[in-house]
């Protein structure tokens, strides 16, 4: 699932990972908001989610509030937090409420392509 209130977002990921959706290795969520998200997985558990992208500043719910919302619900589910600042203050609070990983945009999807299919 990729959280992010850019819509465009999703375009950019099904162009990055257009052979890989094709070809069934992987498959996308798409949240426009923290709250979305975590409603999703209020109604559907993470049956259809085994990771989470989510971007950091977002309105309402940003970023740190919904890993630190997923982590006390879903500890197993793996969180990668994703901003367009290299705050070291987000970052502490990144890894203090559990992510998984960190990255910084623009995002590197070659790296990215990587952890998402192992």
């Amino acid at each position: 699932m990729v959280v992010d209130d850019e819509q465009d977002i999703k375009l950019l990921f099904e162009q990055r990972f257009r052979k890989e959706i094709k070809t069934g290795q992987v498959a996308f969520l798409f949240a426009f908001s923290g709250e979305e998200a975590r409603d999703y997985l209020q109604s559907n558990g993470t049956e259809n989610v085994n990771k989470i992208l989510s971007d950091i500043n977002m309105p309402g719910m940003n970023g740190l509030e919904l890993l630190k919302w997923i982590k006390q619900n879903y500890p197993e589910l793996k969180v990668a937090m994703i901003t367009a600042y290299g705050d070291q203050n987000n970052y502490n609070q990144a890894v203090e409420y559990g992510c998984d990983d960190y990255m910084t945009k623009p995002i590197d999807f070659d790296k990215l392509k990587e952890k998402v299919l192992k």
